[in-house]
């Protein structure tokens, strides 16, 4: 049996895609050579390590033993390359971050162009994913730290403060809802919303607080971004629920209201997780520093 670098960081890809296609985009081959890399290393093994399906890829049990063997393996390789990075005149290597919406779209722009900045041998991978989600997959060392709202629960992962911030919801200056303090979500619910895609960390999560409340989401428009967003709302096109940093940067040249969401999850306190800080190479210890330094 016999695994190189290059087949334990595929396999890596198309787990964590739960597709040999996406996998093989991550990994940079082509699928098909990616398809015989997985094939080869199944017969080298005598045995399967995924299970196909119409809609994808999971594991087996053997597949589940070798993915937590290649993520030990190509971290302590990328920790390797981040320590002998030093004496070839800089940093270099990959940072892998999960991440919620909040934090993705609000905080993170201006934290990775400082960092990057210093560091121009590191990449930083990111994913948007839900905040449960994050936290299951960097305990299980698919990422080298989340992202989350401060209110999941992390169980053994070290975690650190982040930012705060709160959803809230904007209106066409002239909306009925303009001249309320604050709306309940479920009041909400009974008007067309302009959002983001329904693949997005948000929309997820706003869904399965609307399912919870036994009404449906009435998306009208998806779009990519926040900003965009706050653009069709003024345009009366929907109502919106988006960071508040972010409607009151848009409310400076658009014609929206800013209303309070009542429901407690609006407020979002972000918390940094991982597994180990100590384990991290250098320039990811680096990266950490920088998501945790104050704002200016």
């Amino acid at each position: 049996m016999h695994f190189d670098l290059v087949d334990l960081s595929l396999f890596r890809h198309v787990v964590e895609a739960g597709s040999i296609t996406h996998g093989a985009n991550r990994a940079n081959l082509a699928l098909a050579a990616a398809s015989h890399r997985i094939r080869s290393m199944e017969a080298s093994l005598g045995a399967a390590l995924l299970t196909r399906a119409r809609l994808g890829v999971t594991p087996t049990p053997a597949g589940r033993t070798l993915l937590a063997h290649a993520r030990q393996i190509l971290g302590s390789v990328e920790r390797l390359q981040g320590d002998l990075a030093a004496f070839a005149g800089g940093a270099a290597g990959q940072i892998r971050v999960l991440s919620n919406t909040n934090a993705l779209t609000e905080f993170l722009p201006e934290v990775l162009s400082a960092y990057l900045a210093l560091h121009p041998g590191v990449s930083v991978d990111i994913e948007e994913r839900l905040s449960d989600e994050i936290v299951g997959l960097v305990a299980e060392g698919a990422a080298d730290l989340g992202l989350v709202a401060g209110t999941v629960e992390t169980g053994s992962l070290a975690t650190y403060p982040f930012r705060s911030d709160r959803f809230v919801l904007v209106v066409a200056a002239d909306h009925p809802l303009a001249a309320r303090a604050s709306v309940p979500f479920a009041e909400v619910l009974g008007h067309d919303l302009v959002g983001l895609d329904r693949a997005s960390a948000l929309t997820r999560f706003l869904a399965a607080k609307a399912g919870r409340s036994g009404q449906p989401l009435r998306l009208r428009v998806q779009l990519r971004g926040f900003d965009a967003v706050c653009r069709l709302v003024e345009c009366r096109v929907g109502l919106g629920i988006v960071p508040e940093t972010t409607a009151r940067r848009a409310a400076r040249t658009m014609a929206i209201a800013i209303v309070a969401l009542e429901d407690p999850w609006a407020v979002r306190d972000l918390t940094i997780c991982l597994r180990d800080l100590a384990a991290l190479p250098p320039f990811a210890q680096d990266f950490v520093a920088h998501l945790r330094a104050p704002q200016a």
